[in-house]
This record gives structure tokens, C-alpha cells and sequence, in this order.
């Protein structure tokens, strides 16, 4: 079955630099935390808040070990009024054995606020 398994982390500064290190930092989190397998994947979107300009996320995914193959697509979230700001989403499409419960989603510095309940959860 393929599952969703959603992320997000947020930046304090445009930097490529700054976007590159939380990306890795969130993948990282989302892969190890749900043990994915690169061969599992059906693909990958990123989305980023409108103030957040300076690189683009996929290139993280694109540079680990075993994911050159994995389809990955960079988009712009919706602008929302007062919505958070500086803010990276990863959706990873994953076929596992998995229920729902027990996927991680891993939310990060700020983005804790999207989803608080499921936070909590974040090892």
C-alpha cells in the first residue's frame, strides 16, 4: 500500500545555505524515522512558503546515496494570510506495510504548530 509520510521544518534565514541544512536535517528525520528505502518510493513533493527563494529543496533528496531515480517535484505552498512563514512541506509517497498509526510524520522548529498532535509524536 502506498502511505504519506509528511514533514516540515522552517528556516530563520533565505540562505541556501540555511534551506539546504534543514532539508537535509528534515529528510533525514523522515527516512530514518519511518525507515524508507529509496526502491519504495513512488515520489517526492517539497513546497516552500513564498519567502523562501534562495535554493531549491530537491537537490538535498537528489544528492543522497540511492535516491537519483526517485521522481521529485519543488512547488509553492498556497498563500494564506497569517499562514506560517519560512516553512518547507515534504510529502514522500511510500509503499509500506505500515498503517496509518504508524507512520512518523516529523514536524520541526516552528512548523510543530501545523500539526501539534502529531508532533508529539516525533521521537
Amino acid at each position: 500500500m502506498i502511505r504519506g509520510v509528511r514533514g516540515a521544518i522552517t528556516v530563520q534565514v533565505n540562505t541556501e545555505k540555511e534551506i539546504m541544512q534543514a532539508t537535509d536535517r528534515l529528510l533525514h528525520s523522515m527516512i530514518v524515522e519511518n525507515e524508507i528505502a529509496p526502491e519504495d518510493v513512488a515520489s517526492v513533493f517539497i513546497s516552500v512558503t513564498d519567502d523562501i527563494t534562495e535554493a531549491f529543496p530537491a537537490k538535498v533528496l537528489r544528492s543522497l546515496d540511492g535516491w537519483s531515480y526517485v521522481p521529485v517535484m519543488c512547488m509553492k505552498e498556497i498563500t494564506v494570510s497569517n499562514a506560517l512563514e519560512k516553512c518547507i512541506r515534504v510529502m514522500i509517497h511510500v509503499n509500506t506495510v505500515k498503517s496509518q498509526q504508524e507512520i512518523n510524520h516529523i514536524y520541526l522548529e516552528n512548523a510543530v504548530v501545523l500539526r501539534p498532535d502529531l508532533a508529539n509524536n516525533n521521537k
